[in-house]
């Protein structure tokens, strides 16, 4: 196995392993060369927002745009916040075959040989992604945020959009640190403006989400580069300045979508993260650096333990977020009724947190769309609330699902670019150690495998050094010798 369409058939055998379809049904696939694009007049009482300096900021290769964002300074130094998102409902009709295989996966896969995407292409890719210069349908989320950050205002309305600019996180990125003193000629003032207005005011929600306990993560990762077929390089990835940006803008209009079914008395499906249940280890990571923490999980006192940890010791601040990550365990979604109350996110410090921004790659998101949809006009909770639980429980499972699939193939391809390399030794933290076996992933690159030999008495957090005993691309096994 040595090629990238030997990844995509392992990947393809895997999902179905993982009980993942990675083909369209030839019904969905029907469906999906039917569709027409909605006319507006079809779509009820909209607001024509086409006029606003809308942009969308994304991965570079992404096709599949689900949001765009605007802001406007207010005079009391406030900044309205608009986040556009696809409406994907309008087009994918519930109990449709595109719908049925859509709920089957509940999110698109992304290996490194290919994509396999919730919706056929046709939709992800044109109809309901906001593409520049297409009119689209949307649910636009409308937060006036404080000069502190806090959230003084928010709701949810249908509009008509327009994409102005298509940007990418690295040329925004590059621009806001200054590293490059301009986007590409055909970028106006107006986004310009619209990019330092967003930045100022995802800086300042994200300022009030750590006084609250919102978690300082930075977690190394890489992705797989090709030559002529071949995987031929792991390339590290870094977070960046406009990531941040769209994730702060994100959460907000998560935490406005999940605030505003409350309001109407609709049930959500929330997006959870408990506390942690691995604490104990949590803190005595903490004793290892010469810090102290709470014996009870506190998500304030972990966030100032992080940021004093990553001004300490940057170089190594990854590592230590990467082993917090893991033992503060997965998230999950939960359906909250009216009158309850759920977990919130502990590591993003919300209580109120729902799926919504993202209709075109992940189902709670086009199920939280209808919900949205219906509680606009009075109309009934789709499915009802009992159905509600049992999407969740499935969506919660087919995440788990796909991320396996999603770290297999990543561990294959990565088998490829290390084969010649056994021998070796790395320097690694522990990220994982069970009754199942231990993980370590090393520095550089980054790479997760399981230690095969000496692993007795190791922890998740500990810095080891290994070598590289034996690969497997096939089974997707990179094997460690504790040294």
């Amino acid at each position: 196995m040595t090629s990238r369409d030997d990844l995509i058939t392992l990947a393809r055998r895997t999902m179905l392993e993982r009980g993942l379809a990675p083909e369209f049904p030839a019904e969905a696939t029907h469906e999906a060369a039917a569709v027409q694009e909605l006319q507006f007049d079809e779509a009820g009482p909209l607001t024509d927002l086409r006029h606003l300096p809308w942009a969308s900021i994304d991965n570079e290769d992404s096709r599949d745009l689900d949001q765009l964002s605007v802001a406007e300074m207010l005079s009391d130094g406030a900044v309205r916040l608009l986040v556009a998102i696809a409406d994907v409902d309008a087009l994918v009709a519930e109990g449709s075959a595109i719908d049925a295989h859509a709920r089957t996966n509940t999110t698109s896969v992304y290996t490194p040989a290919e994509i396999f995407p919730m919706l056929p292409a046709r939709l992800s890719t044109d109809l309901t992604s906001l593409n520049p210069g297409a009119e689209r349908l949307a649910l636009v989320v409308d937060v006036v945020v404080g000069e502190d950050g806090r959230v003084a205002t928010s709701g949810v309305f249908r509009a008509r959009v327009l994409n102005h600019q298509r940007l990418s996180y690295d040329e925004v990125a590059a621009w806001l640190d200054g590293s490059q003193k301009a986007l590409s000629p055909d970028v106006d003032d107006g986004i310009l403006a619209q990019l330092r207005i967003q930045d100022h005011v995802a800086r300042a929600m994200r300022k009030q989400r750590h006084r609250h306990g919102a978690l300082l993560i930075e977690t190394p990762s890489s992705r797989v580069v090709f030559d002529d077929g071949e995987p031929a390089e792991l390339r590290p990835e870094k977070r960046n300045r406009a990531k941040d940006l769209i994730e702060d803008l994100m959460i907000a209009a998560n935490s406005a979508t999940a605030l505003f079914l409350e309001r109407k008395g609709f049930p959500s499906i929330r997006r959870v993260l408990r506390a942690p249940a691995r604490w104990t280890r949590i803190v005595e990571l903490a004793v290892s650096v010469g810090e102290r923490l709470p014996a009870a999980p506190d998500a304030r006192a972990l966030q100032q333990f992080l940021l004093r940890r990553r001004q300490a010791d940057p170089l190594r601040f990854p590592d230590l977020s990467l082993s917090v990550v893991k033992l503060l365990g997965s998230g999950e979604y939960v359906v909250e009724r009216p009158g309850e109350q759920t977990d919130g996110h502990f590591g993003l410090a919300v209580r109120d947190y729902t799926h919504s921004t993202a209709p075109n790659r992940r189902y709670p998101d086009l199920a939280t769309q209808r919900l949205l949809k219906a509680a606009l006009v009075g109309a009934p909770v789709p499915d009802g609330a009992d159905a509600l639980d049992a999407l969740a429980r499935h969506c919660t499972l087919q995440e788990d699902n796909a991320s396996k699939v999603e770290r297999t193939l990543q561990k294959s391809a990565a088998a490829m670019v290390l084969r010649a390399r056994i021998g070796e030794r790395f320097e690694a933290i522990v990220t994982g150690a069970s009754s199942k076996g231990t993980w370590v992933r090393t520095i550089r690159p980054p790479v997760e495998g399981r230690v095969v030999d000496g692993s007795a008495g190791l922890d998740v957090g500990d810095r080891v050094s290994v070598e590289l005993v034996g690969t497997d691309v096939e089974r997707g096994f990179i094997d460690f010798a504790h040294v």
